[in-house]
């Protein structure tokens, strides 16, 4: 009996794994189905109902995903991950279960990489749009790609693949990358994650253009100790006579410093960055914010 029991818990895991597989590869009716079956043999797997009710999201099945989420709920009524997808699926209205007049139904979008989150310092950031459309972003999910799109003002606006518009980008970082896409350098960026009234967008640097050489995209936070104020012309540093300043260094450390937001997020991954977070459970969008 306990052979048995460890053969269907080893089996299940094995079909988990293809399911997180499969969605990560946009194959949603097969990740779907493979939920189903696990279902099958444990019909009280929490993860299984919401691994399930993200596949039929994403394939526009509203109405099914939100009763997967529901079932999560029934048997796990402190389920964060089902109650904040409720909670999205409720704002699309409980008539949108199927896609929108002239739009053929079919995932919420299209997915990036998941290497494509790996973070580099420098080439990567994450930022929280301002003014954001929660009623579009909430059909979208963690690792949907999106467009930077610059407008007549000069800032710098995110949008769908499909030309909806999402939010935009926070003025200071949006400035720095509308000068450096006119300079010549390309980004590509996906939904980071969806807070309840809010959205979290990530942004990679896939070209910089020769005139940008050892500029970067997104400035490190610099942070300095606190200290009692003394006079500089009291004081002599060794090496500040040395010590060379130029026009891109101090443009770098004004142009964008990280919100709190950011600051924050960098944190709640267990030091996974997004790529971990996208290729584990929160491949469902599902962790807690």
């Amino acid at each position: 009996m306990v052979f048995q029991t460890e053969d269907r818990t080893r089996a299940k895991k094995q079909q988990a794994d293809i399911a997180i597989q499969m969605a990560l590869q946009g194959e949603w009716e097969k990740a779907a189905n493979l939920n189903r079956t696990i279902l099958e043999s444990f019909p009280a797997d929490v993860d299984a109902y919401n691994r399930l009710g993200k596949a039929l999201t994403e394939l526009g099945r509203y109405g099914d995903a939100r009763d997967a989420y529901m079932r999560a709920v029934e048997i796990d009524p402190l389920n964060l991950i089902a109650r904040k997808n409720l909670s999205r699926l409720a704002t699309l209205g409980k008539d949108k279960a199927a896609a929108p007049k002239g739009k053929a139904k079919k995932a919420a979008g299209q997915k990036l990489s998941p290497q494509m989150f790996i973070e580099e310092t420098g080439k990567t950031g994450t930022t929280v749009l301002v003014a954001p459309n929660m009623e579009v972003a909430n059909r979208l999910t963690a690792g949907d790609e999106v467009k930077l799109a610059r407008d007549k003002k000069g800032s710098l606006s995110v949008e769908t693949m499909d030309g909806d518009h999402l939010g935009d980008v926070e003025p200071r970082l949006g400035q720095r990358l509308v000068k450096l896409m006119e300079s010549g350098n390309q980004y590509v960026a996906a939904i980071s994650g969806l807070l309840e009234d809010g959205v979290k967008v990530f942004i990679r640097e896939t070209f910089q253009d020769a005139s940008q050489t050892g500029k970067l995209s997104f400035p490190p936070t610099v942070t300095e100790s606190v200290r009692p104020y003394v006079k500089s012309r009291l004081v002599r540093h060794d090496g500040d006579d040395e010590r060379p300043s130029t026009e891109d260094e101090s443009e770098d450390a004004d142009d964008w410093t990280p919100d709190d937001d950011d600051v924050d997020d960098a944190g709640d991954d267990g030091g996974l960055g997004v790529a971990g977070r996208l290729a584990g459970a929160d491949l469902d969008d599902e962790t807690e914010e």
